[in-house]
Formats: structure tokens, sequence, C-alpha cells
């Protein structure tokens, strides 16, 4: 089976290493953060408010917000939009991503 990168015949420059949650994946120049987790076989990287139901990628373009994730420390980011670079921190966002510390709800 060929890769997106075999299909477009790209490429890249070498990769380098993020972090998801602290674990290190790879990733390559020019991938978004929801590419690289995809290739590293992640689908899932936020809970809904209510029900903690997984979300991931759902319109891959921006529009929606299902694929919110926080990156350096700044949450509420579309991981489909949002560039990687090296040494960049990716963690799994709950909800809204405001921690109790920041005055949400237990609940939100």
């Amino acid at each position: 089976m060929s890769s997106p990168l075999d299909l477009a015949r790209a490429h890249p420059g070498p990769a380098y290493t993020v972090t998801l949650d602290g674990r290190e994946i790879e990733a390559v120049p020019g991938q978004t953060v929801a590419a690289a987790l995809w290739a590293n076989g992640i689908t899932s990287w936020r809970t809904t408010r209510y029900g903690g139901r997984p979300r991931g990628v759902f319109c891959g373009i921006g529009v929606c917000f299902d694929c919110l994730v926080t990156v350096n420390d700044r949450p509420n980011q579309r991981a489909c939009l949002v560039p990687l670079q090296p040494g960049d921190a990716i963690r799994t966002q709950e909800g809204t991503g405001r921690g109790t510390q920041e005055g949400a709800d237990a609940d939100d």
C-alpha cells in the first residue's frame, strides 16, 4: 500500500520529533498536527465536554472544532490547521481545554 507521500511523489526534509502527551512521535516538514498524528496511527486526541466521547479530524479544513488540541500550552488549536515545528509539545484536550485551575467547572 502506498503512503500519501509516495502518491504525491513528495520528498520532505528530514523527519523530526514532537511529543503527544509526553510520548515522542515523528513528523516531517510541512505536516499539520493532525497529519502527523494520523501518520503515527493516532485517530482521536480530544474528548467532548459532555460524555467524554473521542474526537479527531472531522472536516479537515478548519471549519469544525472536533480536532482541538493544546499545542505548546495554547489550548483550542485546530490540529488540521496548525503546522508542526521541531520540538512542539502537543497535548490531548478534554472539552474546552480549560483546566480547573483556570476556573473551569469540572463538568465542562
